[in-house]
């Protein structure tokens, strides 16, 4: 395995993981022992950008001293009681989510896959008590190139085999069509037994890709037309990731189910939620669906402040601004090798093209040598998604960065 390791220090750490942990991520050889805002630190003291934010969890930076400071002192305080107990902290946080988004209810949870799981849950529990769905015959249709997590069910709604192959069998009553085909979306959706569409406004893991103007207004008009149920995955994408709020926003339309995750705590513990109106939410009643640690006073102390803080540092409008000045840089590579530029706000990518035996992996190590961290996704593309507190000197020199890399390969 080519590590590209130089100190003692990173090669224990290195050899710890392989040694003890399972073999289920093959991360860039650098191993990171502090944050603090756009920038990480390696073990040996060397300062990195980081451009890939933990998968946009870190759209607030890298420990920023308003999250950790309200961490801090709701820790001292008051961590988990289940929800076998009330506490004084979720129903704050259930308020101030659910007036900022304008939805009835939130039901919270703790990862982004568990959201995703619950609003399937919710969207059969709906079709079966609301819309009327035949016992056992609901289906949720789901768009090629999908990602949202390593659950059976996640798995069960992928086409890509490195995430469900060997896992079978797979949880029945899920579709597939097209990603950014609206015939495709009407085509199925026009059979009575489905609750649910499920979609990522732009697919992350796929490589960012973006959907043509109108596809999601388009998406919304036919699932209302046809009593389904729109659920807008937006775990990567929300949370001022694209330039607005939600992804959803760029194109005014209010999926039924919203799911969020990541960014919710500012990268510092796993929190989701589910929103949703009363007339979905209030179809799961006490006892049939929940998590011990969701909802708990740690996470909702947290992600309050996370949130307010999007808000008061206007990291939309930052994002927005930016991700046109990154878009413009990255036009601007002088090399055959990059053959695709895409994106929104800053959620972006670039899709490289192999030669002269280096690909996208040999570029993210070359780019960590300058300083500067981001990982490959399906082999030949490289997101480029760095925290939202990030200011033009900073991406400017960034762009720099990929710029001669790319062009001195």
């Amino acid at each position: 395995m080519n590590t590209n390791i130089t100190s003692s220090l990173s090669e224990e750490a290195i050899h710890l993981e392989d040694k003890y942990g399972a073999h289920n991520y093959h991360p860039i050889p650098v191993v990171l022992t502090k944050g603090e805002g756009v920038y990480v630190w390696d073990v040996d003291g060397k300062r990195y950008f980081d451009f890939l934010s933990a998968y946009s969890a870190v759209n607030q930076g890298h420990c920023h001293p308003k999250i950790i400071a309200a961490m801090t002192e709701q820790a001292s305080k008051l961590t988990l009681t289940s929800r076998a107990f009330y506490n004084d902290v979720l129903g704050k946080y259930e308020k101030f989510m659910t007036e900022l988004l304008g939805y009835d209810k939130l039901l919270p949870m703790n990862t982004g896959v568990e959201g995703g799981e619950t609003a399937i849950k919710l969207a059969r529990r709906w079709g079966y008590e609301v819309k009327g769905i035949e016992k056992n015959k609901a289906k949720i249709i789901f768009a090629e190139g999908n990602f949202w997590g390593r659950t059976l069910a996640a798995v069960s709604s992928s086409n890509d085999p490195s995430s469900y192959n060997g896992y079978g069998p797979f949880m029945p009553g899920f579709e597939l069509i097209p990603y950014n085909d609206l015939a495709a979306l009407e085509n199925v959706i026009s059979d009575p037994n489905v609750a649910a569409f499920m979609v990522e406004p732009i697919q992350g893991e796929a490589g960012v890709v973006v959907p043509h103007d109108g596809y999601l207004k388009g998406v919304s008009e036919l699932c209302k037309k046809y009593n389904v149920l729109f659920i807008a995955d937006e775990v990567q994408t929300g949370i001022a990731r694209t330039g607005k709020m939600l992804a959803c926003d760029h194109e005014n339309v209010k999926p039924d189910i919203l799911v969020l995750g990541k960014a919710l705590s500012g990268g510092t513990m796993p929190v989701s939620a589910v929103l949703a109106s009363n007339e979905i939410m209030l179809t799961i009643k006490p006892g049939e669906h929940g998590s011990t640690y969701g909802g708990n006073p740690l996470a909702c102390a947290v992600a309050i402040a996370a949130m307010q803080l999007v808000i008061d540092e206007k990291l939309s409008e930052n994002a927005e601004r930016l991700g046109e000045v990154l878009r413009a840089g990255l036009r601007e590579i002088k090399s055959d090798r990059v053959t695709a530029v895409r994106g929104k706000g800053l959620l972006n990518a670039i899709v490289i093209q192999e030669k002269d035996g280096i690909d996208a992996w040999d570029v993210c190590l070359k780019l960590k040598e300058r300083g500067l961290l981001a990982k490959p996704t399906h082999g030949d593309i490289i997101r480029f998604a760095p925290p939202l507190v990030i200011n033009e000197e900073q991406l400017k020199e960034c762009i720099q960065i990929i710029k001669e890399t790319i062009e001195s390969l």
